[in-house]
């Protein structure tokens, strides 16, 4: 079956566009939407109830834009909202979580760090992955305050942003973790920093392939992929400004629009 509608994405913001990247890796010839819901990021400091309000308005969007599948690319609202969006909407919807288990099943030291944001690290979902997998695991659970708002603003080298970093990543490499789980959208791409400031053999994960290989098994299995071989049309809408987005996708500027839309 040749299915000519859009994969939808959305996140808090511009850093799910960095799951967009293994998704589209992945399923090159697939049209996809991408949402930046900038202006309300980011969604970590805020109520479960307000997440989701905020969930169900993207997804609705998307789905006006005829999106066949929706990728909730931030940890936040998988971890506060999936549930009550897959109860909602008729369409399948994939969502993200922290790689806490190939951390805990691979981790040799006994100890693995997860930086995240407040909204994961405290939701019944990240609870219970965390409970069942690390019972004789050390695991070091950071907040990464303020790194979201900095990413939105493009700064990922700023003194501001090292400086954070160091003190977020210092307690973790005092507790020889060997598994560094990112638990946000946003952070894949402060792994360059991140890399800096921590030992060569701690292991960085995130969670974008994962769900990249999710998308085109559920794709495969409903039978709702695009066998066109044609360039796809790839577009992506911010309710904030466009310069972030287009830095951070500057490799793919010939091949996608970035277009500003409120929402």
């Amino acid at each position: 079956m040749n299915e000519q509608r859009p994969i939808g994405v959305f996140d808090s913001g511009v850093g799910g566009s960095s799951i967009w990247q293994e998704i589209h890796a992945l399923l090159p010839y697939e049209h996809t939407i991408y949402l930046a819901d900038s202006k309300n990021a980011p969604y970590g400091n805020k109520s479960k109830e307000e997440i989701t309000r905020l969930s169900i308005k993207n997804t609705e969007v998307l789905l006006e834009m005829g999106a066949k599948i929706i990728v909730v690319a931030c940890n936040t609202a998988t971890t506060n909202s999936i549930s009550e969006m897959r109860e909602r909407f008729k369409v399948p919807i994939i969502g993200i979580e922290p790689a806490i288990k190939p951390a805990a099943l691979n981790t040799s030291t006994k100890s693995i760090g997860i930086l995240a944001t407040k909204g994961t690290l405290t939701s019944d979902l990240f609870h219970k992955t965390a409970t069942e997998f690390t019972q004789d695991i050390n695991v070091v659970e950071i907040v990464g305050e303020g790194l979201v708002p900095l990413i939105e603003a493009g700064t990922l080298d700023s003194p501001k942003m090292i400086k954070l970093l160091q003190k977020y990543l210092t307690p973790m490499v005092k507790a020889k973790v060997d598994y560094l789980v990112l638990g946000c959208s946003h952070y894949p791409y402060l792994i360059p920093q991140i890399r800096n400031l921590i030992p060569n053999d701690i292991v960085i994960i995130d969670s974008g392939m994962a769900v990249a290989r999710q998308t085109k098994s559920i794709l495969e299995r409903l039978q709702l992929l695009r066998t066109d071989v044609s360039k796809p049309t790839l577009k992506f809408y911010t309710n904030s400004e466009v310069k972030t987005l287009k830095f951070l996708l500057k490799d793919f500027s010939e091949e996608i629009s970035v277009e500003k839309k409120d929402f």
